[in-house]
């Protein structure tokens, strides 16, 4: 178990609590605004700005065990993203949201409350580094920054898979990726199509936006709200919802609970991979604000 130093909390602003499973999580507030992120996966489960309802959605059904992902909130997909590209046996997006992180530094401001976390070393390929910076204001803003000293080329893929909370996916639209274009990872056919209007949903949606670096918002017209979502150093947003059949096949996930969720996920994946050369560091910024109708 990752020992917490006691210079990483700070009364009122960060606090170390026990969640779900028993799993431990860092606290942070600001003004009225709160975010929970648990040391497994450094996942962001909880974001709820001040007066207002959640932003991210996660499953009743979710396992909280240190030996399987957390299902909702802002995963961490990384070094890969889906399964892994040549073996089987590899967990699902990677071993970054399976890892117990430690927290490393804060900083507490008038302006914000924040927090970095990192990948232990020993679960790491060696001599490559990756950390998570949480920061938490009038918006939630969110760093995974990997650093290559290896002596050689890092390839990898990398998204936080974001999991919105919305009223219902029926009276939900995501603009901001008109004309843009995806591979509709559900056809046979991956060669990219051109997204026309704003998505909608009527069916289980998996595609990746490709070669885009577009803020989306989540138009929820039950809800009266709309989620921002900008980002920087990124070229994929994935936007997935898996609908009926496959929410049954899941096991960690509610038959009926499509209907409150959406992913639209800040990503480098598929064709956007990162190549990331000896010496150098990539930071993925994931910036995340709610605004009431």
């Amino acid at each position: 178990m990752i020992q917490i130093s006691k210079e990483i909390l700070i009364q009122d602003r960060i606090s170390l609590k026990e969640g779900h499973g028993g799993l431990r999580f860092l606290e942070l507030r600001w003004n009225g605004a709160e975010a929970h992120i648990y040391l497994h996966g450094a996942h962001i489960l909880h974001y709820q700005p001040a007066e207002q309802q959640p932003v991210l959605w996660h499953s009743e059904a979710s396992w909280f065990e240190t030996d399987k992902p957390i299902r909702g909130g802002i995963p961490i997909c990384w070094p890969w993203f889906g399964p892994h590209p040549n073996d089987s046996d590899q967990p699902a997006h990677g071993f970054a949201r399976l890892t117990e992180w430690e927290p490393i530094s804060n900083s507490v401001t008038d302006e914000a409350t924040c927090v970095t976390l990192q990948l232990p070393a020993s679960s790491c390929p060696q001599r490559i580094s990756l950390q998570l910076t949480l920061e938490l204001s009038d918006k939630l803003l969110v760093s995974l920054t990997t650093a290559n000293n290896s002596g050689s080329d890092f390839n990898y893929s990398e998204a936080l898979h974001s999991y919105f909370f919305i009223q219902n996916i029926h009276a939900v639209k995501v603009s901001g990726l008109e004309g843009q274009y995806y591979i509709d990872k559900l056809s046979h056919d991956l060669s990219p199509q051109k997204q026309k209007g704003p998505i909608e949903f009527s069916a289980e949606t998996d595609r990746i936006y490709i070669n885009t670096t577009h803020s989306t918002t989540i138009v929820d017209e039950v809800f009266k709200r709309s989620i921002h979502i900008s980002k920087e150093n990124s070229l994929s947003t994935v936007v997935w919802n898996p609908w009926i059949d496959k929410s049954i096949r899941m096991p960690d996930f509610g038959t009926s609970e499509f209907l409150n969720m959406l992913c639209v996920e800040t990503a480098n994946c598929g064709p956007n991979a990162v190549a990331l050369a000896s010496g150098e560091t990539h930071k993925m910024n994931l910036q995340i604000s709610a605004r009431n109708h």
